[in-house]
């Protein structure tokens, strides 16, 4: 059996070794202080430009319209908040749905406490947003919507230019913020194109460095940073810049970027080869992430059996999965993604995020399947056994 079958790329991916070394260079031998007008601090500062040009290219956008933050939930709470405060007279109604990411979902439920009025969107049963209930939210003082782009538990995308023209046809003023996390680097994103006016990105879901994230801001939007101090990132983000991690960041920007269509249409044929292993064995399961997903991503339930059952015993064969987002999985709730859905609590417990990288194979599909086919009787015939000891 492979040493480990890596399969929590949602959560994490593995850096790649060209960013490590780039990194290692960088901090050695790039070590001044991007706002320092010496030799040393302008090297620094080509460096975090080079990255910022880079992830400009990649979403179609001018640099100035990028902005450097510590990951996604920086990123995410400076894009609501920041707009928010820059904006007061826009209005003090927001938008939102119900699987958004806990670093999305917990701002919204914080702007509540502060006065703010919050709808809520429901999901239909394959995690999308209903367009007639926008339609319904949309106010003349709405100032913004949050929309996660590809949900991180399920895959689901949202169809973000029916969402746009909505938002134009009812109130164009309405600003969109999109949760990218999940779909940089799996999918092409052109924010501008897309009527987005926000976008947040982040460096580890790319086999890039964590603490190292992105904000797009459309030209002509204004926020207000969250915090204060040297005024980096056009007076955005204070602090000194993380040179080494941005670096890093953007050079997992290119080298994903490059095979862009190839890892997707893998990841397509390893969903595959997943959902055909089990759709062929006597398990009983149902897979919760719609068949047009984003193929890194499949959310499977197994009947009669607790996920963080499994995932130990997937653990014990090195095979790494997850029971959600690794942002919330360590709180013993169930998954709000999946009950919007109206998939049922028996179908909750059981749930699995398998998420895939490119760096994943066939041999690992297969070795997974095998080993859920080991695993899942031999659970089962446990839970029987103390079942019938208790009676």
């Amino acid at each position: 059996m492979a040493s480990e079958i890596y399969l929590d790329n949602s959560a994490t991916t593995r850096q790649y070794d060209e960013v490590t070394s780039l990194m290692a260079d960088v901090a050695a031998n790039n070590y001044g202080n991007p706002s320092s007008l010496h030799t040393r601090g302008i090297e620094a500062e080509r460096i975090v430009s080079g990255a910022r040009e880079t992830i400009a290219a990649l979403l179609g956008a001018q640099p100035s319209e990028i902005y450097f933050t510590s990951g996604g939930t920086e990123s995410n709470n400076l894009a609501v908040i920041g707009y928010l405060d820059a904006n007061p007279r826009k209005g003090r109604h927001v938008i939102t749905t119900r699987i958004e990411h806990p670093s999305v979902l917990e701002v919204f439920r914080h702007l509540e406490s502060k006065g703010y009025k919050v709808d809520y969107l429901d999901v239909d049963g394959n995690g999308r947003i209903i367009p007639g209930q926008l339609e319904e939210k949309i106010r003349p003082d709405t100032a913004l919507i949050g929309i996660i782009l590809v949900n991180n538990e399920t895959g689901t995308m949202q169809d973000i230019s029916r969402i746009a023209a909505i938002r134009d046809a009812l109130n164009p003023q309405t600003v969109i913020h999109a949760d990218a996390v999940q779909a940089f680097g799996k999918i092409k994103l052109t924010p501008a194109r897309s009527g987005i006016g926000l976008m947040s990105l982040s460096s580890h879901k790319i086999h890039g460095p964590k603490g190292v994230g992105a904000l797009y801001v459309s030209k002509g939007i204004r926020i207000n940073p969250l915090f204060y101090g040297g005024g980096q990132e056009g007076l955005i983000r204070s602090g000194t810049e993380n040179v080494p991690g941005i670096a890093g960041f953007g050079l997992a920007a290119r080298m994903t970027a490059e095979r862009t269509q190839e890892n997707l249409l893998k990841a397509a044929r390893l969903k595959q080869m997943l959902i055909d292993g089990l759709a062929s064995s006597d398990i009983e399961h149902r897979v919760n992430s719609p068949g047009d997903a984003l193929p890194y991503i499949i959310n499977i339930s197994f009947k009669n059996v607790r996920a963080e059952v499994l995932l130990h015993h997937l653990e014990q064969r090195r095979i790494f999965v997850s029971t959600g987002s690794a942002c919330s999985s360590n709180k013993k709730n169930r998954s709000h993604v999946l009950a919007a859905m109206n998939i049922s609590q028996e179908w909750i417990d059981g749930a699995i995020r398998f998420s895939l990288s490119h760096q994943n194979t066939e041999e690992e599909m297969r070795l997974t399947t095998d080993a859920l086919k080991d695993i899942i009787p031999v659970i089962n015939i446990r839970k029987k056994s103390r079942a019938g000891r208790n009676i």
